[in-house]
């Protein structure tokens, strides 16, 4: 019976990284376009605090959505305050809407993206490497809160619907 359990779940475990590796584009050409489009989504899968062990993120609901005039995140938080938000809510989570957007081809095989939200206090800036595979890594620079970083992969943005 024991056996029967383990294969189980060793059967769901290998089922969801299947799922979750298919998610992220992995055709370079592909990946150079969603970079240059501006218009992706990061997905966190993997966090790595300062001051704390790093972990596993077991949901694929923590992302930032880059569009052209538009930067949403909503990430968790783990690590030292060093004071309380205002809201009481935890995490990364903002809507920029004024930011600096700067990238860069870095290497044959990577792009360094720098996001300098203006209208989201807390935030300094946020560095993004995307590798031409998808995958992504993604560091937080923080004025009340030490940096964490996250590594994740990029998907492709929803296409805005345009009212006439």
């Amino acid at each position: 019976m024991k056996i029967g359990i383990k294969a189980a779940l060793l059967l769901n475990a290998i089922l969801a990284l299947s799922f979750m590796a298919g998610a992220q584009e992995k055709d370079p050409a592909k990946v150079r376009a969603l970079v240059e489009s501006r218009n992706f989504v990061f997905v966190a899968d993997y966090v790595n605090p300062q001051s704390m062990r790093s972990r596993s993120l077991t949901t694929s609901d923590y992302d930032v959505t880059i569009k052209p005039g538009e930067v949403i995140s909503y990430l968790p938080y783990f690590g030292r305050a060093y004071s309380a938000p205002i809201n009481g809510e935890g995490g990364i989570k903002f809507t920029s809407k004024s930011f600096e957007y700067k990238q860069v081809k870095a290497k044959a095989h990577s792009w360094d993206i720098s996001i300098k939200p203006k209208d989201a206090n807390d935030i300094q800036e946020m560095y993004l490497t995307v590798f031409d595979n998808g995958t992504a890594s993604l560091r937080v620079n923080s004025l009340n809160r030490q940096s964490i970083s996250y590594r994740g992969y990029i998907v492709a943005g929803k296409e805005e619907k345009k009212a006439f």
